[in-house]
């Protein structure tokens, strides 16, 4: 009964002592506040941090910020319009995400520069490069074709995004309705055939990407097998 005891005290001090410093710290809280409209005007502040920093904002002159809540609150007629403040935000926006991109727009061109001085690898004039894996003497599509493919697609760091052999079903698609670097390089297949192509943006997702498994500025890498040509 001692031990149990002793136990069930410790239980207590602890509970105890956690809530004093929690009740301390609310009290203190409370204390930086003189009235119900500082409190409110914190927890605004609090609300409207929360949202800028859900859009990845981590910089503002809040100088300036809150003397422009001010003019509007006030009744003044804010420096901007409407329409100044919508172009402002967005081309701000567009300078950050341009900033941000930076690295993943070096990191692609510096592997298409080294990927492309490796034995076997070839390189057309649009910059796609590809490797034969496998080669047949077969017909050729052409752009305004159906065709049937397997293919599995990775980025530059082996990450996967996309198989047909995973689904155990291969993919059919006209030619020209697919992004540019499979239109031209999978007519540089014959039937049979196996190719790995390494695409470039401008030739993919471009800048923007595609979703969330393909970033701005993506190196696309297709292992292509041509299984048929129409339908």
């Amino acid at each position: 009964m001692k031990k149990y005891s002793f136990f069930v005290l410790c239980f207590l001090l602890a509970f105890t002592a956690n809530t004093n410093a929690q009740t301390a710290k609310i009290e203190a809280a409370v204390s930086r506040f003189k009235n119900k409209l500082d409190s409110a005007s914190y927890a605004m502040g609090v609300s409207i941090a929360q949202d800028l920093k859900s859009r990845s904002i981590k910089e503002l002159n809040y100088t300036v910020m809150v003397e422009a809540m001010k003019e509007v609150l006030g009744g003044a007629s804010p420096a901007l319009d409407m329409r100044q403040c919508q172009e402002a935000i967005l081309s701000y926006f567009s300078q950050e995400k341009k900033k941000a991109n930076e690295p993943l727009k070096a990191a692609a061109l510096r592997f298409m520069e080294e990927n492309k001085k490796r034995k076997g690898v070839f390189v057309t004039p649009s910059g796609l490069q590809y490797e034969i894996l496998r080669a047949t003497t077969a017909p050729k599509p052409k752009e305004t074709e159906q065709v049937m493919v397997h293919y599995k697609g990775t980025l530059i760091d082996g990450k996967p995004f996309d198989s047909s052999y995973d689904r155990n079903e291969p993919a059919k698609f006209q030619l020209n309705q697919v992004i540019k670097g499979w239109t031209e390089g999978v007519q540089l297949m014959t039937v049979g055939s196996k190719y790995r192509f390494y695409i470039p943006h401008e030739l993919a997702y471009g800048e923007n990407g595609a979703g969330a498994d393909i970033p701005p500025f993506s190196v696309l890498i297709f292992e292509i097998e041509l299984l048929k040509i129409g339908q």
